[in-house]
């Protein structure tokens, strides 16, 4: 079955996301690190399309890691096989070089929350390994998103 397209937020980023049997516990709810994988997607996209910094050329041509330095979890309610979740992404702070992203996965739009997942990412260079500035460009289009 075919997602309808996401709805667009005034300040987030917003995407459809299927449960499928392999998110699933033996119970049969989303198995909570399965959340981690999902938003870990959004943000892939939200990187190509949103901020239209394409995030395989991140990593091999310009050399910059984005790792997740911290993680917040709060599981609300559980989501089943089959559900759609609108995972929306916004930014809640810009630093030197990290960034704070909020995410909350909804069983419907703006409603139902099951999660909501708090990141804090580094910029760093792939050769040294330390922090770097987070570039211009992805910083411009990073407020977009705040």
């Amino acid at each position: 079955m075919t997602l309808p397209p996401p709805e667009p937020g005034p300040t987030g980023f917003t995407q459809r996301k299927r449960v499928f049997f392999h998110h699933c516990d033996p119970a049969g709810i989303v198995f909570y690190p399965q959340y981690l994988l999902l938003i870990n997607e959004v943000l892939q996209d939200w990187f190509e399309t949103g901020l239209d910094v394409g995030y395989a050329g991140l990593f091999a041509d310009r050399r910059i890691g984005i790792p997740t330095v911290r993680l917040e979890c709060d599981f609300l309610a559980p989501s089943r096989l089959g559900d759609a979740l609108d995972i929306t992404l916004s930014v809640e702070r810009i630093g030197k070089s990290s960034f704070e992203l909020r995410y909350e996965c909804a069983g419907s739009p703006g409603q139902d929350v099951r999660a909501r997942i708090r990141a804090v990412l580094v910029t760093t260079s792939l050769d040294g390994h330390g922090p770097i500035p987070i570039p211009q460009d992805i910083r411009t289009a990073m407020e977009r998103y705040t």
